[in-house]
């Protein structure tokens, strides 16, 4: 038996169910986009680099939680319908969302703020967990056997339009903020976070309008829904062979081209190529505004070709061009390649500030910056920062200067006096007459320099069209998905059936993506390369599509299966 549903009503649920699917996504992904400054709030501020590996391993957290998610609130999907079910994930997820927003920061609580951050993370994780496979259901459960990839791809925009969001609203507040207000501890980057209660709140009063799944009616008012879809999913042999076939023939290769292509790109762009933060993010929002229509336009082509070649077409175009892309995100934006001459008119070296670290008072961090600006109008910024230790703690704490005796470097028998303007770290108003001296006892043998690049427009929209691309290849993977699983489980278990895979894939192995991405590159680091092989995190994602696709060309069938109330 198949149920057509008028375009006007499929029009209504594709847009009650989006909705709030892209609030979810919304509120799990700004964690991510926002995880540099998170990493240095809620943990030591002098923890480096394993502060931000903490942070991406929290982020991982959510994800490594949904497939019992996707157990708990599918199994309650399939008992009493998945209207009710995603009403539920969505204010857990809300809920937990704007809690993340309330968490003080490390100076204030210590280790119980990264310790709550987590807990709220599994918290959404187990939310998203139920969410996606109910509102794939529902689309899919009132679609007309024949477009059912073109509707249910509707719901998979929300994924990507989620994190379009994330990184717009995000984008818009530090523009209005600046970078130290939006940085601080109760500076704006928590304003996406609460910000969020507002956006469940008016998904919630779509959805209570909201009728439930057709297909679930009827098998309700029959008596045939199942009593225990657990046992059911994963208890028989041929529904369970479906649950794995669909994970490592399908899910899997998706999960790690989705989180490629939009998640470790935006964090190479950032972290490695060391692109500006804003820009780095519109160069994302540009890439998923053009690309995000081709979900629509694979779910379309997936009714009438088929689903499986698509999506193992996306996984080869992934697995063969994956470091090619990257490689040349570091190339172009290496300063070693710039043949651009200097503009020296715009080329600006600040005044060396000297800063008393606040916890160590005989430590004076000593930071300047210097802006290169090129004739193409990109601009590299250096910060420098070097540390001095000095024998006492300064005992004028109004000077505005301090003032000490160093080694000429040029000649050793020569000894020079460094006047440097002091910044008050306590909030005092220093007094511009005051100097006061000190003795440094040793200075750092090497320097911090952080590294800022903004683009010149070529190689800006170069980036932008490689990013595309990569998107490009996860609507290939992930539009046509929903209608594919879909179809491959019986009505009666198909929330709780779809839902594990799909969260095992995505949660798991593509969640993981940017977290052991990360850990790679640390462990190709040496003393002789201390850099380490930016790209050998690439291998992750290259490594589980290829064997997703080995086996998904093998055993997937492309038939399209209309008849899905069975």
């Amino acid at each position: 038996m198949s149920f057509v549903t008028k375009p006007s009503k499929i029009s209504l649920v594709i847009g009650a169910s989006s909705v709030g699917t892209l609030i979810e996504w919304y509120d799990f992904y700004i964690f991510g986009m926002l995880a540099t400054i998170i990493s240095k709030q809620f943990f030591p501020s002098d923890a480096g680099t394993s502060a931000l590996l903490s942070t991406l391993a929290i982020f991982a957290a959510g994800f490594i939680v949904r497939p019992f998610g996707a157990l708990v609130f599918g199994r309650l999907g399939d008992i009493i319908g998945r209207k009710y079910t995603f009403l539920l994930t969505l204010v857990l997820m809300g809920g937990s969302t704007f809690a993340i927003g309330l968490v003080p920061g490390f100076a204030t609580i210590g280790w119980a703020a990264p310790i709550l951050v987590l807990i709220l993370r599994l918290v959404q994780g187990l939310a998203l967990g139920g969410e996606y496979g109910g509102a794939a259901t529902y689309v899919a459960e009132h679609a007309p056997a024949n477009r059912r990839g073109f509707w249910t791809s509707w719901i998979q925009t929300t994924a990507t339009l989620g994190l379009f969001l994330a990184l717009g609203v995000i984008i818009f507040i530090r523009s209005n903020q600046g970078v130290e207000a939006f940085s601080a501890e109760w500076g704006g980057w928590r304003y996406p976070f609460w910000m969020s209660i507002i956006l469940v709140v008016v998904s919630i009063l779509i959805r209570m309008k909201m009728s439930e799944s057709p297909m679930f009616t009827k098998l309700k008012s029959e008596g045939k829904t199942s009593t225990n879809p657990l046992k059911e999913s994963f208890g028989h042999k041929a529904n369970f062979k479906m649950v794995l076939l669909a994970l490592f023939g399908a899910v899997m290769g998706q999960g790690v081209i989705w989180y490629t292509g939009q998640f470790y790109a935006q964090s190479f762009i950032e972290t490695v190529c060391k692109v500006e933060f804003v820009q780095s993010r519109n160069l994302m929002l540009w890439a998923i505004l053009f690309a995000t229509p081709f979900f629509v336009v694979f779910g379309y082509l997936s009714d009438r070709i088929g689903r499986k070649w698509i999506m193992m077409l996306g996984m080869l175009a992934g697995i063969l061009t994956y470091r090619p892309i990257y490689q040349y995100f570091l190339d172009a934006t290496n300063a070693k390649n710039r043949t651009e001459k200097i503009d020296l008119a715009h080329t600006i070296s600040s005044e060396k500030i000297a800063t008393v670290d606040v916890k160590d008072r005989t430590k004076i961090l000593v930071v300047q910056k210097v802006d290169t600006a090129y004739l193409d109008g990109a601009i590299f910024s250096y910060t420098k920062t070097d540390t001095l230790h000095i024998a006492a703690e300064i005992s004028d704490i109004n000077a505005s200067k301090i003032q000490y005796v160093q080694v000429n470097p040029l000649d050793g028998t020569q000894f020079d006096t460094v006047l440097l303007q002091l910044k008050s770290s306590a909030g005092l108003n220093l007094d511009t007459t005051r100097i006061s001296d000190v003795v440094v006892l040793s200075k750092s043998a090497k320097p911090t320099i952080l590294v800022e690049k903004t683009l010149d427009h070529a190689t800006y929209w170069n980036l932008i069209w490689l990013v595309f691309v990569q998107i490009l290849y996860v609507t290939m993977v992930y539009g046509p998905i929903a209608a594919f699983l879909v179809e491959l489980f019986p009505t009666k278990i198909r929330y709780t059936s779809m839902s594990l895979p799909y969260h095992i894939g995505n949660g798991v192995f593509g969640g993981l993506v940017p977290f052991l991405g990360t850990l790679i590159v640390e462990f190709t680091k040496t003393t002789d390369n201390p850099a380490g092989d930016p790209l050998a995190g690439l291998w992750y994602p290259i490594g589980v599509a290829s064997i997703c696709l080995f086996i998904g060309v093998i055993y997937l069938t492309n038939k399209v299966d209309k008849e899905v109330m069975d």
